[in-house]
Order: structure tokens, then C-alpha cells, then sequence
């Protein structure tokens, strides 16, 4: 295609259109979408940014903070926002950075009546506030899109390792959690009430990340989150990088996971944390009591990965500890993990990338 062909094909992509507003072909813009006030008065507004690419290309959203207290999302969207020029794109981009616009003032998981809006889907017009905020994204987000990446993390005082969740036996989105490139792919069902859920009803594709703790962002989970969105992107033709860098290969792949729980109340000392292989039998922890008496050690119950741990000490019977997932090829796993979890680490284009003119598709 020629300087001028290029030019032609560019100047004739329609604009995008979204809450009444246009989004003119390479050119990005703020839209705001109402959605109620706070008991002071002060207008509350789901904010997005539409990056509309100069070429025709898919349309994707990238969401964070679903739960307002899950902000690894926000700090993800903010740097590959800096890192995207939509006059060198293909397709569109919706970020919503703040989706639970409530729970991430208050440092909260969930809306001020305590619902939680990822299980308010699909959501009515004068319904609940979680059930109005879920039908404003659902109609006015994810029915744009074909494919959405929502971005979690785990509760407070927990850790998740960075991990693509996708819908059991979907080929395509098994191709996209490679491109993604996380330590670990988990195929999980879909739970009735969350935006997968009605993403799916609608024809939409979705990947979920879970990476990092809530209340608190990690390099590692980040720049994970952040290389991920963009090889997805350039896996869809997007954009096109040659800094990138391809996806590791032979990330951990699971479908069956159990959380090993607190058999008393008393103190948690993990000998085991996420990323670490276990097998059947393997000692992952003690609970004692304040005194160090009356020890409990804790065993894996199945061979696999670690794939979450608490961060919290303090335990009552019955509370979460590690969460492990079966995985395949549990003899080279911890290993693939390894090299995975490093290559980000070193991975340079995180922090200088830029997409290049000659770079545009």
C-alpha cells in the first residue's frame, strides 16, 4: 500500500461512536459516562478513553478496578495508555481504568449497599446501583466490542500469581492467553452474575487476569499485566512491535484447582508460596497457636502449582491459605514458571517502548 492509498484508507474509516460522542479515526478522547451522585451532590461518572486507531482493525475493551479495591488494574491501563498512539493503530480501544468508581474512593471491594458489581450482570436501567452501573457497561462497553481483558487481583491479604483465566474449550481464546504471555493459563467457568458471564450471551470473548494482591500494586504483576495487553494487541493486528518481544512459552495450563484451608485458628507459616510446584503429600504449611503449641502442619492434597497464598498471618479455621492448580507436566512446571516470571522481569521494552511510524500496520 502507498503513502497516499494509506492516506485514503485512513481518512475514510468511519468515526467511532459511543454515549453520543465521536471518536474521529486516530485520535483518542474522554468520554464520560453518568451514572449517579454521591450522597454530597458531587456527579459520579464511569470514565473511559477511547483510542480509535487510524486503520480499520477489532474493537477491545480493558477494564480495571470491577472491584474498587483491585487496583492493579488502573496502574496496568495507565501504562499501556502511555505507551499507545491510536494515528499508529488498527481498531479501537475502550479503557476503563475505574469501573467501581465507589468501591476505589472508599478502598473497598464493593458498592456502598455491599453488592458486588461482578456478579450484577447483565444488569437493568432501574435496577440496584451495582444492577444500573452493570447495565451502563454492558450497553454501552461491552456490546461495542468483540473481545474485553478484565484485570483483578486478589483480596486483601492475599497474592495471586499472574494468571489468564478464559471460558473452558474455546480455541480462540486458548491462542489468546498464549499471545498473553502470564506464568499461568487456568480454563474456570463462567459464575452466573459476572461481566464474563454476560460477555459470553453476547458473542464477546473475554480474558481475566488475576495478578498481584488487593490494595497494593508489584512490579512483577504489572509489567506482566501490561506486556500482556500489548501482545494481545499486536496478536490481533493492532499494532505491530518489534521491541516486544514474543510470549514465553509453556506457561503452567490447569483446569481443576482446591484451596488448602486453616484446620484451627492461630498463627499461618507458609513453607510454600505461589509459583512453587507441590505434590500430593508435600508439606506446605504449619498453623500453631500464638505460643508456637499445638502445631498443625498442612499438606498438599493434589500435585500442582501454587497459583495464590495468604499474605495475612493471622488465621480462624476454615480461612483460605494457598490455592493450588493441577497443572500438566507438574515435573517441569516450577522451572517454566522461573524463566517466565524473570523474562519479565529483565523484559527492557516495558520501560522504553515506543510504537514507531514505520511500525504502523
Amino acid at each position: 500500500m502507498t503513502d497516499k492509498q494509506s492516506k485514503q484508507s485512513s481518512d475514510s474509516r468511519q468515526p467511532f461512536e459511543i454515549a453520543g460522542h465521536q471518536v474521529m479515526s486516530g485520535s483518542s478522547a474522554d468520554i464520560a459516562l453518568p451514572i449517579s451522585k454521591f450522597s454530597s451532590g458531587t456527579p459520579v461518572t464511569l470514565d473511559l478513553r477511547i483510542l480509535h486507531g487510524r486503520q480499520d482493525g477489532p474493537v477491545i475493551f480493558v477494564s480495571g478496578a470491577v472491584h474498587g479495591d483491585e487496583i492493579i488494574g488502573t496502574e496496568i491501563i495507565r501504562r499501556v495508555l502511555s505507551k499507545l498512539k491510536p494515528a499508529k493503530m488498527a481498531g479501537t480501544v475502550i479503557f476503563a481504568p475505574v469501573v467501581n468508581v465507589f468501591g476505589f474512593i472508599s478502598h473497598d471491594r464493593y458498592l456502598p449497599d455491599r453488592r458486588d458489581l461482578n456478579r450484577s450482570f447483565p444488569g437493568r436501567a432501574k435496577g440496584s446501583l451495582a444492577s444500573q452501573m452493570a447495565y451502563i457497561f454492558r450497553t454501552e462497553v461491552i456490546a461495542r466490542c468483540e473481545l474485553g481483558i478484565d484485570i483483578h487481583s486478589a483480596a486483601q491479604h492475599r497474592y495471586n500469581l499472574p494468571q489468564i483465566r478464559i471460558a473452558p474449550d474455546v480455541p480462540h481464546l486458548q491462542e489468546l492467553a498464549l499471545a498473553f504471555g502470564a506464568p499461568a493459563i487456568i480454563e474456570s467457568p463462567l459464575r452466573p452474575g459476572s461481566m464474563r458471564a454476560i460477555a459470553k450471551e453476547k458473542g464477546v470473548n473475554m480474558l481475566l487476569l488475576e495478578a498481584g494482591e488487593g490494595l497494593r500494586v508489584d512490579e512483577m504483576s504489572v509489567r506482566v499485566g501490561v506486556s500482556g495487553v500489548l501482545r494481545v494487541m499486536r496478536h490481533l493486528r493492532m499494532i505491530t512491535n518489534k521491541q516486544l518481544g514474543h510470549a514465553p512459552a509453556n506457561p503452567a495450563r490447569s483446569s481443576r484447582s482446591t484451596w488448602v484451608r486453616a484446620p484451627r485458628g492461630g498463627i499461618f507459616r507458609p513453607s510454600k508460596i505461589s509459583g512453587t510446584k507441590v505434590h500430593t503429600g508435600d508439606k506446605v504449611a504449619i498453623v500453631s497457636d500464638a505460643m508456637g503449641d499445638d502445631p498443625h502442619t498442612i499438606t498438599a492434597p493434589i500435585d500442582g502449582i501454587i497459583i495464590g497464598h495468604r499474605q495475612l498471618p493471622i488465621v480462624n479455621q476454615g480461612d483460605a491459605l494457598l490455592h493450588i492448580a493441577e497443572v500438566r507436566s507438574i515435573d517441569t512446571v516450577e522451572e517454566r514458571i522461573g524463566t517466565i516470571t524473570g523474562s519479565i522481569l529483565d523484559d527492557v521494552m516495558l520501560d522504553d517502548v515506543m510504537l514507531d511510524e514505520d511500525e504502523v500496520l
